[in-house]
């Protein structure tokens, strides 16, 4: 597709042309080149602009008057904030927490510990499988972008752990709060690595890594909590259905294989309902009145997930001297809020719920600021 243009601000579009994203190129022969880029998951009637100057979006097609007319008509595009598509996955993410909160009385404690335990067995179990297992892992990104993923990930339980005298008394309850210093919330990954290029592949790669290793860390502190023995430990995290999963689906995913259609339809609409279940179940469980109150413990743990692992990142890959596209994705990869599986495996393991199910609500809430910001850092 060509796009002809007189300048940054509009261009000309092929009537009827459905553009998710484009990555505009040099002008040659004042003609302004494009190529499709791989759809990014932001909203279905917008597609992000990326050029070397400027960021943008693309002009709604159902409210652009020129649009549905016959021939060659101009789009107009819109400069919009780098935070608009972090939005619109975190004000959903909120907007259901909410909900779990208005809904919280019409359950007993007993059936939200039944919904945390359907999640742990079966939803969650299918949302990471299908994440792994959909997403090759490509061997010539795996070295740099997986090492670098498992590295920040034991920066976050090294940080964390510092935390300890500050956290609660009982290590099981620690562990259940410990395990959001690095975990990372898949959804607004994808998202947010489109405001700094076309590098949906790499962060594939990096899910695909880190994933196991994130399930491995939390099994193994909750376990210990519960006051296993080293072999109990390892037992537990072999029998654990994250685990399970988080393998399975790097395995499928480095073949290449891909499950029957009609099986993993069924598998996707099992991981579909995970994170909303889940979310509900966070806001059923947090301490509102705790949400805009960062104590030692909680300003700590939020602060090493938003700005101390970025930060150590971002320096980690310019003294390495890493290509832009791996560097941009480590950065954003450590720079994500903290995952809803953090409250569901604390739940299941008997550890207190409501402060992790508030850390979980407090960095998706604060990372609409930072996480805009270390894009726009990076950009």
């Amino acid at each position: 597709m060509r796009i002809a243009a007189r300048d940054r601000a509009c261009g000309v579009f092929q009537a009827g042309a459905r553009i998710h994203s484009i990555r505009l190129l040099p002008f040659q022969n004042d003609r302004l080149f494009a190529r499709p880029c791989q759809r990014l998951p932001i909203c279905d009637k917008r597609g992000l602009l990326d050029t070397n100057e400027t960021r943008g979006w693309l002009a709604d097609p159902d409210r652009s008057p020129d649009w549905n007319c016959a021939g060659q008509k101009q789009a107009s595009i819109h400069t919009a904030p780098i935070m608009i598509p972090i939005l619109s996955v975190l004000i959903p993410t909120m907007g259901v927490i909410t909900l779990g909160r208005v809904f919280r009385e019409r359950l007993s404690v007993d059936a939200w510990r039944g919904i945390d335990r359907l999640n742990f067995e079966l939803l969650f179990p299918c949302l990471i499988f299908s994440a792994a297992a959909s997403r090759p892992i490509s061997l010539d990104d795996a070295a740099v972008i997986g090492a670098g993923v498992w590295i920040i990930l034991a920066l976050g339980l090294c940080l964390g752990w510092l935390l300890r005298p500050f956290g609660p008394e009982k290590f099981l309850d620690f562990a259940g709060a410990w395990q959001t210093a690095w975990r990372f919330n898949t959804a607004i990954a994808f998202v947010a690595v489109s405001a700094v290029g076309d590098a949906a592949t790499l962060m594939s790669v990096a899910v695909g890594f880190a994933v196991p290793l994130a399930n491995v860390f939390a099994i193994s502190a909750l376990s210990r909590g519960s006051g296993l023995g080293p072999l109990g430990v390892l037992g537990r995290i072999v029998r654990n259905p994250f685990f399970i999963a988080s393998v399975s689906g790097m395995l499928v995913g480095a073949s290449g294989l891909s499950l029957p259609g009609v099986v993993q339809q069924g598998v996707d609409y099992l991981a579909g309902a995970a994170i909303p279940i889940a979310l509900m179940a966070v806001g059923a469980t947090m301490d509102w009145g705790a949400l805009v109150k960062l104590n030692r413990f909680t300003g700590g743990i939020t602060a090493i997930k938003l700005v101390i692992l970025p930060a150590l990142t971002w320096a980690g890959v310019t003294l390495a001297g890493l290509p832009q596209a791996q560097a941009n994705v480590l950065v954003v990869f450590s720079a994500l809020p903290t995952a809803s599986a953090a409250h569901v495996l604390a739940s299941v393991y008997g550890a207190e719920r409501r402060l992790p199910a508030t850390l979980i609500a407090q960095s998706t809430l604060l990372s609409a600021v930072t996480l805009p910001l270390w894009i726009y850092f990076l950009t």
